[in-house]
C-alpha cells in the first residue's frame, strides 16, 4: 500500500489536473485606431496567478464577413485552461484590400505585448490561432514576424506557437491569375502581384518560424488539402516543428469544430506555451 501522505499527494495533483480555470470577459476594448476606425478586441482572463500565456484568436469569414465573437468557443476553451485570450476585430474587404487585415493583426500582437502587465501576459509567450481567413492571417503572422525595430515601434511581432485551420497559405498562382480575390487583392497576378506573394504564408517560411499545428478536412471544397499543405511543407523543409491533422470527410465548417483536430489543436498550444506542471490543467474540446 501507499503511505497515507503520498496517496493524499497524488489525490491532490489528480484534482489539480481536472480543474477548469474560472474567466473574466472583457469587451469591446480598442487595441487600434485606423483613420476614424477603432479596431476592438475581447480579452478572456483566467483567474490565475500571472504572469500567463497570451493566445490571438482570428476570425475568419473570406476576408470580408465575421467578427471577434465567431470562435469565442476557441478562446474559453483556451482560457478554462490557463491561457489569457484576444480575440479581434480586423478590417474587411472589399472595402479594406490587403494587406489591411494582417497589418491590424500585427497591431494587435504589439498591443497585447504592450499591455502585457496591464492583463497578466507574459510577453515571452505568446501564440496564435484563427480557421479559414483567420488561419490565413495567424499563419501569416507566423512566417513573417520581426524583432522589435524601429520600423515596427521597437515591439517584437515574432509569435511562439500557431494553430491555423482551414487556411490558404499559398497565393503565388491560380488558374483565373486570382481574378476570383480581386475584392481582397485590388487585382490580380498580373496587376498587383506583389499583394499575392505578400499574403502567402508559403513564400517566407524559413528555420527561424515559430512551431505550427495545421488542420484540415479532408472533404473541404473552400480551402482544399493542398492550400494548407503548402506552408507545412515549407516549414518541415526548413526544419521547423510543424503538425498537419487531416479530418477524414469533412467539410470547411464541419472542421472547425472537429473535436479531436481542436484537442491536438489545444494541446499544441499547450505544449510550446505552458510550463509542464499546467499542461493538463482544463479539458479542451470538452466546453
Amino acid at each position: 500500500m501507499l503511505p497515507s501522505t503520498l496517496v493524499t499527494l497524488t489525490l491532490t495533483l489528480a484534482a489539480q489536473q481536472s480543474a477548469e480555470f474560472q474567466f473574466e470577459i472583457r469587451n469591446d476594448i480598442v487595441y487600434s485606431k485606423v483613420a476614424d476606425r477603432e479596431l476592438l478586441l475581447d480579452a478572456y482572463l483566467p483567474e490565475k496567478g500571472g504572469p500567463s500565456p497570451a493566445v490571438l484568436v482570428v476570425h475568419g469569414g473570406a476576408w470580408r464577413m465575421g467578427n471577434r465573437k465567431q470562435l469565442r468557443g476557441y478562446a474559453e476553451a483556451l482560457a478554462k485552461t490557463g491561457f489569457v485570450c484576444f480575440a479581434i476585430d480586423y478590417r474587411l474587404a472589399p472595402k479594406h484590400k490587403f494587406p489591411a487585415q494582417i497589418e491590424d493583426c500585427r497591431s494587435a500582437v504589439k498591443w497585447i505585448r504592450t499591455n502585457a502587465a496591464q492583463y497578466k501576459v507574459d510577453p515571452r509567450k505568446l501564440g496564435a490561432i484563427g480557421y479559414s481567413a483567420g488561419g490565413h492571417l495567424v499563419s501569416l503572422l507566423g512566417t513573417t514576424g520581426e524583432g522589435p525595430t524601429k520600423k515596427n515601434g521597437n515591439v517584437d511581432t515574432r509569435l511562439q506557437v500557431v494553430v491555423a485551420g482551414g487556411a490558404p497559405t499559398d497565393f503565388r498562382w491560380f488558374p483565373d491569375k486570382g481574378k476570383w480575390c480581386e475584392f481582397l487583392m485590388g487585382g490580380t497576378l498580373d496587376t498587383v502581384p506583389e499583394n499575392f506573394l505578400a499574403a502567402s504564408s508559403s513564400a517566407f517560411a524559413d528555420k527561424d518560424d515559430p512551431p505550427m499545428f495545421f488542420f484540415n478536412g479532408t472533404e473541404d471544397k473552400l480551402v482544399p488539402l493542398s492550400w494548407t499543405q503548402s506552408c507545412f511543407g515549407a516549414l518541415k523543409a526548413a526544419g521547423v516543428k510543424t503538425e498537419f491533422h487531416k479530418i477524414e470527410g469533412a467539410g470547411h465548417m464541419q472542421a472547425a469544430q472537429n473535436r479531436e483536430a481542436l484537442e491536438k489543436a489545444y494541446g499544441f498550444l499547450k505544449t510550446e506555451l505552458l510550463p509542464p506542471a499546467d499542461r493538463s490543467a482544463g479539458v479542451p474540446g470538452k466546453e
